[in-house]
């Protein structure tokens, strides 16, 4: 398939190399970096100087990736795309979008005669070796279009194990990617992919938090314990039922910093954990441990833990995230 894509940054660059390692892909790039396309060094990719030339280099019908920041940047760019298309062409929101403006984006699409899926997206900086876990929102007759370019970016079946009992069920998501629904239902699912995805990493933090406290003056010398972290990370990553890419990342980052010396401690949200917090509100469903670990990022803002720490390691590691300034 031909595939027109904005952004260029930390995973749309990615998402462009894995795509066009498959030949039976093309792409038109797009980025407000002139130098973004040219440094993906790849054949079978247009860049497009403007949006204008994206569309006009593209086959009808059109499908075009937007892989840019949620908010402004990705409603702008939308806004603006759309005069440009004819029907039946295809938006995809592959961003951290809020869910609500998918529902409302979709409607104004529909009016014009256009499509638009959004995608939540899973894989960061890694997505290019490992494939982009994928959750979509769409009409069913668009989403099975674009099926190929999901294919290919997806992880694929990889050496895990078949869950027992999943015969007949959907192929798709033993391969790495959901259709879960109407337009908003993917970035649904994406956003509390990332509410959990908090809980997570906060439960490692603080757990190697008191693995490190082991040795405090506080306690009595007999009940003292200097423990190696990076060992424990890494021998809980072989066999131990909480083994999971984020204890490996956990392993990585304590074994090149054991104390973690290029962090500070000050632990961004990117809206998903919000989001996901108000919408158990909405659901009236308690969930005390993914509010905890959004309160405690913005605690982290203010004094620093080595949890905080860890925390700020794993976000990088997975995202390239870096931490807000003081």
């Amino acid at each position: 398939m031909q595939l027109g894509v904005i952004g260029l940054g930390r995973m749309g660059g990615n998402m462009v190399r894995r795509l066009l390692a498959d030949p039976a892909h093309s792409a038109v790039v797009y980025d407000r970096s002139p130098t973004a396309a040219q440094a993906l060094g790849l054949e079978r990719v247009t860049a497009a100087a403007d949006l204008p030339a994206l569309v006009a280099a593209l086959a009808p019908p059109r499908a075009i990736w937007v892989m840019l920041p949620a908010g402004e940047p990705t409603e702008q760019t939308i806004s603006q795309l759309a005069p440009l298309l004819a029907k039946d062409d295809v938006i995809i929101d592959g961003g951290n979008s809020f869910w609500q403006d998918d529902v409302r984006r979709a409607a104004m699409l529909r009016a014009r005669g256009l499509h638009y899926v959004d995608v939540g997206t899973s894989g960061g900086i890694w997505g290019l070796e490992r494939g982009y876990c994928m959750m979509i929102g769409g009409e069913n007759a668009i989403v099975e279009r674009l099926d190929p370019l999901f294919a290919t970016l997806a992880p694929g079946a990889g050496d895990i194990p078949r869950t027992p009992g999943r015969e007949g069920r959907d192929p798709r998501v033993e391969r790495g990617y959901l259709h879960a629904g109407p337009s908003g239902a993917g970035h649904f699912v994406k956003m509390i992919h990332n509410g959990i995805e908090y809980g997570l990493m906060q439960a490692y933090a603080e757990g190697f938090d008191i693995l490190k406290g082991a040795n405090s003056p506080e306690l009595p010398q007999d009940h003292r314990f200097d423990l190696d972290l990076a060992d424990i990370a890494e021998v809980w990553r072989r066999g131990s039922v909480i083994s999971s890419w984020l204890l490996d990342l956990t392993s990585s980052a304590l074994t090149k910093s054991p104390a973690l010396e290029g962090f500070a401690g000050r632990v961004a949200d990117s809206g998903e954990g919000r989001w996901t917090v108000n919408a158990a509100v909405d659901e009236a469903v308690a969930a005390p441990v993914l509010t905890a670990a959004l309160f405690a990022r913005f605690r982290s803002r203010h004094e620093h833990t080595f949890a905080d720490k860890l925390l700020s390691a794993m976000r990088n590691a997975f995202g390239g995230h870096k931490e807000p300034p003081a």
